[in-house]
């Protein structure tokens, strides 16, 4: 929270400073701060701002102008309410509203990889507006809100069994007694489910059998379920099958996999953008629009997730 407020002060001399400017100007309008008068400006003081506008104040400097970065105390409440107002994000909430609707009323016409590409554009920009605002309220809960009902929406009509998060230890698991094992899942994979049928029989049980079921409670009593509520692999905390798959069989120690689920984390319930996701997905939508069934599909997949698996064991190296 906000103790009191930064003042930055900066100049830059004549035309030839017109980069800087531009840059000095870029920088204060990502970082949200408030343009008081020509040259001064406003943040909310915390650790976070003042190291930035520290450092904006040094890249005037170095281009030859001169910034002064100041400390005010808080104000009188009537002075406080107009400098909280300058960081009104009212219209930006207002947009992401907007936003939400009209994808809401896309969903009937768009495919699942199309819309969850768009749910995920909406979420960073949620992400973005909430990162610039200062002084939260009732107007940033609802934004979160109105984006979980519409990934809600969106799960309903894609993958109505999509499992929720539970919160638990991941115990550790010995590989050597999940071998020649049946395995189950819902079918219609995607991407955390094909993800972690390959997983399973790369690193886990290369002569597993799969079940592809039409509702989790048809899960055979001897086969191992995952990426499904009551599923002995499943979504936990902010890691979802895939990653939880990694945990319980010790392969999180493999940087490739490791950045492997970075790319199905992205995919399946967004957060960092990863730059090979976008292409991963697009592969995966063609391959299932032209597949039979799951396991022409995971067969088709395999060569693609390994191929991906071999490029960031190389990136590593």
């Amino acid at each position: 929270m906000a103790d009191g407020w930064l003042l930055l002060a900066a100049s830059l001399p004549g035309r030839d400073a017109s980069t800087a400017r531009v840059r000095l100007w870029r920088a204060l309008k990502d970082f949200g701060a408030a343009n008081l008068r020509d040259g001064v400006t406003l943040a909310p003081k915390f650790a976070a701002a003042a190291e930035k506008l520290a450092a904006i104040a040094a890249d005037v400097e170095a281009s030859g102008g001169s910034a002064w970065l100041l400390e005010m105390p808080a104000q009188i409440a009537s002075v406080e309410r107009k400098l909280r107002d300058l960081f009104d994000r009212s219209a930006s909430y207002a947009r992401l509203k907007r936003l939400v609707i009209e994808l809401r009323a896309e969903l009937a016409h768009l495919d699942e990889a199309d819309a969850r590409a768009k749910l995920r554009e909406l979420e960073a920009e949620v992400d973005a507006v909430v990162a610039l605002d200062y002084f939260p309220g009732s107007a940033q809960a609802r934004a979160r809100d109105s984006v979980e009902k519409l990934r809600a929406a969106l799960n309903r009509k894609f993958s109505p069994a999509e499992p929720s998060t539970t919160m638990a230890e991941i115990p550790r698991r010995d590989a050597r007694r999940f071998r020649k094992q049946r395995w189950a899942t819902r079918k219609r994979l995607w991407v955390d489910r094909v993800a972690s049928a390959w997983l399973i029989r790369r690193f886990i049980d290369r002569e597993a059998r799969f079940v592809w079921l039409e509702r989790p409670a048809d899960c055979p009593h001897d086969a191992h379920g995952f990426d499904f509520d009551g599923a002995t692999f499943t979504h936990v905390g902010e890691r979802v099958t895939f990653e939880v798959l990694l945990a319980s069989f010790g392969l999180d120690d493999d940087p490739a996999l490791e950045r492997l689920a970075k790319v199905v984390h992205f995919l399946d319930v967004g957060g960092d953008a990863v730059a090979e996701a976008a292409g991963f997905e697009a592969v995966l939508a063609g391959l299932r629009a032209g597949a039979t069934d799951d396991d022409e599909l995971l067969r088709a997949t395999t060569p693609v997730l390994d191929a991906l698996y071999q490029h960031f064991a190389h990136a590593r190296d």
